[in-house]
């Protein structure tokens, strides 16, 4: 194997790979340091500048970076990284004098951003500093976009909403909230410079299956039910409620059933309860407040007497493969399930509609009717259009579209400094020893034993008849020490300095985790079996040194190293330190810094 070049920053990035997986690059392990300090607003204006909205991620992140912890290859749950987001921001100070301030010297740009949801607010947020004039476009009368009409205030509060979105909304965009776009042939005729469309997937699917018209008036679409009960226009449902669907939004549409007078609400599930899109805690949540999940049942008609709908019919099936390895869902042959309801909500998909765009405007869209998107400048194929969020590639979470939003600025600052928008500048890096002594480091590198700590809920009994109360409470300084102290420090690298080494192993010997060997160099696979632990992990890189005086090498393997620093403490020539990998992607401003 070739040595590791550490220089390469896309080495520790992946080595930190709770970073790597957010889209938004958050450095995770630098934040969750500073909470253990206690320093929530240092933690929070981390966050701020990568993800733009701790306070509602850390409440309604689907936390790709959870999944990639590596306190999880350790022991079976990984660090609560999102509910620690929430930390900082609930004991933050006052950080609005942290924050841009309006700028007064426009450059005289002009930027139409189409949807005043995530993707657009990043947008705006990466641009009026550097002196862009955004109008900003929504149908609705207040920003946040599916922030706002979609998620449950028991989920994600107002207060939480509106002032992580009035930070962006005083930097002074101007607002034309209320103001329906039909006509993207008409916005571009008002001469933008650049025009970002972020307005979401706003249309959810129905199901063409008989009874559907006859009994319309009690079958609702879920995203527009939500949005109806969150703007106030609906407050009540039946008593008995089924909602067809398996992703998060089934999950906040039957959760709000039980608040608005369903006492019996049921969900419906034509696949698997492990196969189900809503994440994992979403559904442990409903359950939580009673509401059963049944699977493998796919809805056939909807009986209904004279247009009053009564129950719903639904088919058995199971999953099976066929003779090429494909899953499909076939029926069982046992008699159909019968279930009896007052209302039902439709929850099985949400798809993007365009009819405000023309079709001869110079965008092109593919076979699923979806505009065609570059995937790194998010341009579209009319070179002053780009697009974000749902409405670039479908529906996702808030932390994709702010990961488009700020991609789409880079593109939209280059292309109004007359540069190329696939031009991208690479990442600012760090690595910094940590050194405070001979043996001493500048951060904490005890090893918790502590198991994920839970996250305390407000009482079911009064959650249940508020829907605007909030269920989680997130943790307390206390307990967000504690859960911050599961961090296993993963960008303080270990760096080998092969000239230095005397091979005298005793690093080999304090590894708790038997991570370094000492061995001779060969092919990949087969010195993967020959380490003091062999690293079955192939997504995770080994680390090589070059060749040492005797000619083995030193290889460690990044999979289970827990950061600790006991080997630079033993080394007794320094060849190991511990070091600070710290990546901060660039964003708009980037071009006009060089």
């Amino acid at each position: 194997m070739k040595p590791t070049d550490v220089a390469d920053p896309n080495y520790f990035h992946k080595v930190v790979d709770c970073q790597w997986a957010c889209p938004a690059h958050t450095p995770v392990p630098e934040y969750i340091r500073l909470i253990a300090a206690g320093r929530y607003s240092d933690a929070y204006m981390i966050n701020w500048k990568s993800n733009v909205f701790p306070g509602i991620l850390g409440r309604t992140c689907d936390r790709p970076c959870e999944p990639a912890c590596r306190r999880g290859r350790v022991e079976k749950e990984p660090v609560a990284i999102c509910r620690l987001k929430r930390v900082a921001a609930d004991n933050k100070d006052d950080i609005r004098d942290r924050l841009p301030a309006p700028s007064h010297h426009k450059n005289g740009k002009r930027i139409a951003l189409i949807g005043a949801g995530p993707a657009s607010l990043t947008v705006a947020r990466d641009l009026l500093p550097l002196g862009y004039t955004c109008v900003l476009y929504d149908q609705d009368k207040l920003a946040g976009g599916m922030m706002r009409t979609q998620i449950p205030k028991f989920r994600l509060p107002e207060t939480v909403l509106d002032e992580e979105c009035n930070y962006i909304l005083n930097l002074e965009p101007e607002l034309r909230l209320g103001e329906r776009v039909d006509s993207l042939e008409k916005i571009l005729a008002e001469e933008y410079d650049a025009i970002f469309v972020g307005c979401g997937a706003p249309r959810g699917r129905d199901l063409d299956i008989p009874g559907r018209k006859e009994a319309a008036a009690n079958i609702h679409i879920g995203i527009d039910w939500l949005s109806s009960v969150s703007f106030g226009h609906i407050s009540k449902i039946g008593r008995r409620v089924i909602v067809l669907g398996g992703g998060n939004t089934a999950m906040d549409c039957c959760r709000t059933s039980r608040r608005l007078g369903g006492e019996e609400v049921h969900v419906v599930v034509r696949s698997g309860f492990e196969e189900m899109k809503a994440s994992p805690w979403e559904k442990d949540d409903a359950m939580r407040e009673d509401i059963p999940i049944h699977n493998f049942l796919v809805p056939k008609e909807f009986l209904h007497d004279n247009g009053k709908l009564k129950a719903v019919v639904f088919e058995k099936v199971a999953a099976r493969r066929d003779e090429k390895g494909r899953r499909e869902l076939v029926p069982t042959g046992e008699a159909p399930v019968v279930m009896e309801c007052d209302d039902v909500l439709v929850a099985v998909g949400q798809e993007n509609a365009f009819p405000w765009i023309e079709r001869d405007i110079g965008i092109e869209f593919d076979r699923w009717d979806m505009p065609k998107v570059d995937p790194v400048t998010y341009q579209s194929t009319n070179p002053k259009v780009f697009f974000g969020g749902d409405s670039a590639f479908g529906p996702k979470n808030i932390i994709w579209a702010v990961a488009h939003g700020h991609e789409a600025a880079v593109s939209i600052d280059q292309l109004c400094n007359g540069l190329d928008v696939k031009d991208r500048l690479p990442p600012l890096v760090n690595l910094l020893s940590q050194k405070m002594g001979i043996h001493e480091w500048s951060y904490d590198n005890d090893i918790s034993l502590d198991l994920r700590f839970k996250v305390p809920h407000a009482p079911k009994e009064k959650t249940l008849k508020d829907v605007r109360l909030e269920v989680e409470l997130g943790f307390t300084p206390d307990l967000g020490f504690h859960e911050a102290q599961r961090c296993l420090n993963c960008d303080i690298e270990t760096v080998f300095a092969g000239s230095l080494c005397i091979e005298c192993d005793a690093c080999v010997d304090i590894c708790p985790m038997d991570c370094i060997t000492f061995t001779e160099n060969g092919e990949e696979a087969e010195l993967r079996t020959r380490l003091m632990a062999p690293a079955p992990n192939l997504t995770q890189d080994l680390y090589v040194s070059d060749g040492l005086k005797t000619g083995r090498v030193m290889v460690k393997d990044e999979d289970m190293c827990l950061h600790c620093g006991l080997c630079a403490e033993r080394c007794p020539t320094g060849a190991w330190d511990m070091k600070k990998f710290y990546l901060e992607t660039a964003q708009a401003g980037s071009c006009q810094a060089r």
